[in-house]
């Protein structure tokens, strides 16, 4: 079993390093294709289709992962139990897309270029939501090349459709070029459902039996994939009120609108992305956990369990350990070398030793869903968020500028990485 997960790692990793840059080469193109004011609506419409695919997910892969490897379910029955209920709720996220599109672009996003962006939208979450249950249920079987192998040929295909579709539609107008490359995930998507599909068993056949829905089965996902889903909306909403707050204290304490946008880039743009990094790697090492422990844990392996967690922990910490050390020796050096300057290099020193804790909390999360506690993690969300919430303004009056931003994210850290540790410890002292 150690050797699976250590395997199931590096296979994440190694899989993981290819798909992020294949999504480098992707942007880059994006970048020459689109000239300025496409790549600016893009990254306008981004977040919006980031927030409805995971509406549309509704919290199932990590559900459906963990109920397969617990092994003790008809899973071919499970994922037919979950796919129609998705389906029902991509078919009411559909409506709602093309109801308030108009909406949506005129009044929140003040682009009506982007309509036909938030229209593709509904056309592709369907395609998201199926390819994301089947890859949950490689996961559960501790199966990870077939994801590996999935995510690298979505991206390769969606590459060829950028190349080839991008420069025909940009001639009818850039709206329909940020149209075409929503959609066009369509094909993508497919892509990666047929690859799936290769690695099902020779001898795979469905039965009347098989894909007649459980509502046990249903029940069962639910209890995972609602806590999970509300988590996850009340951490993005959380994120999204984040500079409205920031914004609106800091220019009545006194700063410029020049100087918190300046340095709330130098943040975002800048330090998370370098302090993050190594979060791709515990992420990956979450995804191998999450089977292991569901698989133990169901059985009262208790000791096992424990004992996966903390390997993941360690190994976690190794990584982090390097980057760790280098954001606090050299952050200059680092950042000239990546962004080619060297702003932000306070703000990534004071940043790293705390973030250290944070590359674990993705392994203590993983392992609370894996053991059946995504109500711990709802209530872990909550509490940081109105931490946050509040802790941010109130670090903002004291006029020490962007530094509030710093203080109370390092306080979520700490918090959070709190919480969550002492979740799994008395899930394990049974």
């Amino acid at each position: 079993m150690k050797e699976k997960f250590i395997k199931s790692s590096i296979i994440l990793i190694i899989g993981g390093f290819i798909t992020k840059v294949l999504g480098i080469v992707n942007k880059i193109m994006m970048t020459r294709l689109l000239k300025t004011e496409g790549l600016g609506l893009y990254m306008l419409i981004l977040p919006t289709f980031s927030l409805f695919i995971n509406l549309a997910s509704f919290g199932f892969p990590i559900a459906i992962s963990k109920l397969v490897a617990e092994d003790d379910k008809n899973n071919k029955r499970l994922v037919f139990s979950v796919i129609p209920f998705s389906l029902l709720i991509n078919v009411f996220l559909i409506i709602l897309i093309i109801l308030f599109a108009p909406y949506l672009s005129h009044y929140l996003l003040k682009e009506d270029k982007v309509y036909y962006a938030i229209i593709a939208i509904s056309l592709v979450i369907p395609f998201t939501s199926i390819s994301a249950i089947l890859r949950s249920y490689f996961f559960g079987k501790e199966k990870m090349v077939p994801h590996v192998l999935s995510n690298i040929i979505e991206d390769i295909v969606r590459l060829f459709l950028i190349i080839l579709g991008v420069p025909i539609f940009l001639e009818h107008g850039i709206e329909y070029a940020i149209f075409y490359l929503i959609a066009s995930n369509v094909v993508s998507e497919l892509a990666s459902i047929l690859i799936l599909f290769l690695f099902l068993p020779k001898n795979f056949k469905l039965t009347k039996k098989d894909i007649k829905p459980s509502r046990i089965y249903l029940k069962d996902s639910l209890e995972i994939s609602v806590p999970t889903t509300i988590s996850r909306l009340i951490g993005s909403f959380t994120y999204f009120l984040e500079p409205i707050i920031l914004t609106s204290i800091l220019l009545y304490t006194g700063y410029s609108r020049n100087y918190i946008t300046t340095e709330y880039g130098i943040i975002s743009g800048y330090v998370m992305p370098m302090i993050l990094l190594p979060s791709f790697f515990s992420n990956a090492i979450s995804q191998a956990l999450l089977p292991i422990v569901s698989k133990s844990y169901k059985k009262k392996n208790y000791q096992y369990t424990k004992k996966k967690i903390k390997q993941a922990i360690m190994i976690s910490l190794a990584i982090g350990g390097v980057f760790t050390i280098s954001f606090i020796m050299i952050p200059e050096k680092i950042l000239s070398l990546i962004y080619h300057t060297t702003e932000g290099a306070a703000y990534l020193k004071f940043f790293a030793p705390i973030c250290l804790l944070q590359y674990i909390v993705a392994p203590l999360t993983m392992s609370l869903d894996a053991m059946g506690k995504s109500k711990d993690n709802l209530v872990v969300t909550i509490v940081i968020s109105i931490i946050r919430t509040i802790a941010l303004p109130l670090f903002a009056l004291f006029k020490i500028g962007i530094w509030a931003l710093i203080l109370s994210t390092s306080i979520n850290i700490i918090v959070d990485t709190v919480m969550s540790l002492k979740r799994v410890k008395r899930a394990l002292s049974v």
